[in-house]
């Protein structure tokens, strides 16, 4: 880790933002608002300026998702890695939005694409963050079967970050069942990884769970659409339910 030292209202010094393709898509069906994406990159650029560490992983569901591609008989290794290049495209769309806050952020790719991204080298990976940089995992494990969540779990785990932050639209943590649905659901504060596999609690899927818990690495999952919500979180505020 860097020297730096972190303000005192920060309670983390390196974590892992993620958040889903759909986040970027604002009140549209599809694709990519600009106007959302600027939003979420004042939100990190809020927590960045905190002197905090962040490390990225957005998925591709807003472009397109491989398992939505295999149930419609598309074959499965090739949908997967279709819905890896979306989330390529996302993460150049919120590099630029950074950037025009001022933010250096550097895409790092599991598939190689030099003209468009770094290759993912942990060294220098940890040498941006080191240095302040954001840094945008992209492209998943850069392997057909597994999700971004297991993706930003295993880049959080490489990266030595100290917790995960999965940020969500319509929703300020875990509850019992879906709230949408249900009046009577109740919101956890806090619950172990295996409550969730358990319960069978939709939050990430099994194999993200079970790398988090298999080393030690907490999940914080709040409000996205909550302005001001990530940085209020690790300034020891807000609502949210920690998995741990």
């Amino acid at each position: 880790m860097s020297d730096d030292t972190v303000p005192a209202d920060a309670t983390f010094n390196r974590v892992m933002l993620k958040i889903s393709g759909e986040a970027l898509m604002g009140d549209q069906g599809y694709g990519l608002h600009p106007p959302t994406i600027a939003r979420l990159a004042k939100e990190v650029k809020s927590v960045h300026d905190m002197g905090v560490e962040i490390c990225m992983v957005i998925g591709g569901g807003n472009v397109f998702r491989g398992l939505s591609g295999a149930a419609q008989g598309m074959e499965r290794t090739t949908a997967d890695y279709m819905g890896m290049l979306a989330t390529v495209m996302n993460a150049l769309a919120m590099q630029s939005a950074l950037e025009e806050l001022g933010v250096f952020t550097r895409v790092i790719s599991a598939i190689r694409m030099d003209e468009v991204a770094e290759p993912y080298i942990r060294r220098r990976a940890v040498r941006h963050l080191e240095k302040k940089r954001v840094c945008i995992f992209a492209a998943g494990t850069g392997n057909p079967y597994f999700t971004t969540d297991t993706a930003a779990t295993l880049r959080a785990n490489e990266m030595a970050c100290e917790a995960i932050f999965m940020g969500k639209n319509g929703v300020d943590g875990i509850y019992d069942k879906d709230p949408a649905e249900h009046d009577d659901a109740v919101r956890y504060d806090e619950i172990t990884y295996d409550e969730v596999l358990a319960k069978r609690l939709r939050v990430m899927d099994a194999s993200a769970i079970a790398l988090a818990r298999d080393n030690n690495l907490p999940l914080i999952v709040f409000p996205l659409d909550e302005p001001g919500g990530f940085k209020g979180i690790l300034a020891g505020r807000g609502t949210y339910t920690k998995v741990v």
